[in-house]
């Protein structure tokens, strides 16, 4: 079987369904490989590219598995073989025109944006590897339009404060500008219906604003679901305050099969300080932001800059297409078993009964519903009886303790030599002193300190080196047990150490 890669031919579009390095990957599953002329071009791939990587370049159309990012035209499709595959993102669940078109061809027609939200789905979904690539650049247009520095600096020239980022929405677009933001310096705030988001929030160095309401529960499906009246009342009051405060928004919430939900009113837009940057990511939906203009960049009369932009992972074409081209290959790899150039439709796959539009000339949309991956629901809390409580000491039994203590020091002064008694000295000091610093030693530092700590052991190390061979064989021996032990201290406490860090290095 022989696959397509079209040159598409919606306006703007910049990005290609494979690059030579996919092409290089469907080839290994065994199809050949025919593109249009020009097909890459707009993403920096030449034709020589593509014939180096093993395709041909020519019609695309009448292959028997045709590629392509948008939907492919109405005069494309007139002209793919009634046994081909077209594989694209047709948008079924917002285009019920394209739905009906497509029933009336007889070929089949899989939809790349209804891959279901399952674990083993995730090497094929679009959607979050485009949004990831959207926030990102949300950020860059952010940053290029608000012209100021984004990280707080102090110069001899006087202080720069650092730039106020809020985020609508902690998607996979949300966490993407959250962490750009926060890399380019920014002070970073995010907000999200769903409380489970927080830590991610956190862990990217963002600053997460919970909306207090009885409505907020952790999502089932692991998107967001319109909230009722009283958490938009709530949601309103902190986007009212947020705006006045912040320098750039960026707003991410969808709604599955939904218009997108209106966040930020013109009311809120009036109120923020003049060059102030919003980035509406919904815009192609509805848009999140009162005023956004599909596609456009406007200008507010308080100096607001208002960009509704739907073409934010096309503008980086090459990292897109290759990370869309990726997805393709995964889908590929799934519905070509056995590596033998035949794509296999399986009907009873979810993943692959949930992207199938329309099966040989027959509509199958919409698909039954998938049980997606989601935060599971926390455990009731088993319960346990408690333990029984030991009776507190009595004054007399402490008094008795304490009595018994001084009793063995007093002997141990009595009868020990004096050189001992320095010592004995320094080692209850060295108790009593380390138990207050390290039992005051904030949890999350226990790891790092006990490998510093642990290299006290060093001292253990270098005077039972002084006693091997000196005093006799059991100082000798008991200075060889040491010497290993404490060894084994040190050295240990700084490997665990160095992988715990190695856990946050961004490399």
């Amino acid at each position: 079987m022989i696959v397509g890669v079209l040159k598409e031919a919606r306006a703007g579009e910049s990005r290609v369904s494979a690059t030579p390095a996919t092409v290089e990957q469907i080839r290994k599953l065994g199809y050949g490989v025919v593109v249009d002329p020009g097909a890459g071009v707009a993403a920096g791939f030449t034709d020589g590219a593509y014939e180096a990587a093993g395709a041909t370049v020519g019609d695309a159309v009448a292959a028997d598995v045709v590629l392509g990012v948008n939907a492919p035209a109405p005069a494309q499709l007139d002209r793919v073989r009634s046994e081909a595959t077209v594989i694209a993102l047709f948008a079924p669940a917002f285009d019920p025109a394209m739905v009906e078109d497509l029933g009336r061809r007889p070929f089949t027609a899989l939809s790349m944006d209804a891959v279901p939200r399952i674990s083993r789905a995730q090497s094929m979904d679009v959607l979050s590897s485009m949004a990831n690539i959207a926030g990102y650049r949300a950020v860059i247009e952010a940053a290029h339009e608000f012209g100021r520095f984004f990280t707080g600096q102090v110069t001899a020239a006087g202080k720069v404060p650092p730039a106020k980022v809020l985020i609508a929405g902690a998607g996979v677009a949300g966490l993407a500008a959250i962490g750009a933001s926060g890399s380019l310096g920014a002070i970073v705030r995010a907000t999200d219906p769903r409380p489970e988001v927080a830590d991610q929030v956190r862990s990217l160095g963002g600053e997460y604003l919970s909306i207090e309401s009885p409505e907020t529960e952790v999502s089932k499906t692991g998107y967001a679901k319109e909230m009722g009246d009283d958490y938009k009342a709530r949601e309103a009051e902190l986007y009212a305050a947020q705006c006045r405060e912040v320098d750039i928004v960026i707003t991410t919430a969808l709604i599955p099969g939904r218009p997108a939900p209106t966040l930020i009113t013109a009311e809120m837009v009036a109120g923020m300080k003049p060059g102030s940057v919003i980035i509406d990511m919904a815009a192609a939906n509805g848009g999140n932001v009162e005023g956004t203009v599909k596609g456009e960049r406007t200008v507010t009369e308080n100096g607001v800059t208002i960009i509704g932009y739907t073409d934010l992972a096309g503008r980086l074409p090459a990292q897109a297409s290759q990370l869309y081209g990726t997805n393709l290959v995964n889908l590929l790899k799934l519905m070509t078993p056995d590596k033998d150039a035949r794509l296999v439709l399986d009907w009873d796959d979810p993943v692959q009964r949930s992207i199938t539009v329309v099966r040989k000339g027959e509509s199958a949309w919409p698909p039954p519903p998938v049980q997606v991956s989601a935060a599971p629901a926390p455990a009731p809390a088993a319960v346990v009886e408690p333990a029984p409580k030991k009776a507190p000491m009595t004054a007399r039994q402490k008094f008795g303790g304490v009595a018994l203590g001084a009793l063995a020091l007093f002997l141990t002064a009595a009868f020990a030599p004096a050189a001992l008694l320095p010592h004995v000295t320094v080692f209850v000091l060295a108790i009593v002193i380390g138990y207050y610093v390290i039992g005051h030693v904030h949890h999350a530092l226990h790891t790092p300190l006990m490998s510093v700590t642990n290299a006290i052991s060093g001292i253990i190390v270098v005077g039972a080196l002084l006693q091997i061979g000196h005093t006799g064989t059991a100082v000798t021996v008991l200075s060889s047990v040491a010497i290993l032990l404490a060894s084994i201290n040190v050295f240990g406490g700084f490997a665990v150490t160095r992988r715990m860090l190695a856990m946050f290095n961004r490399s």
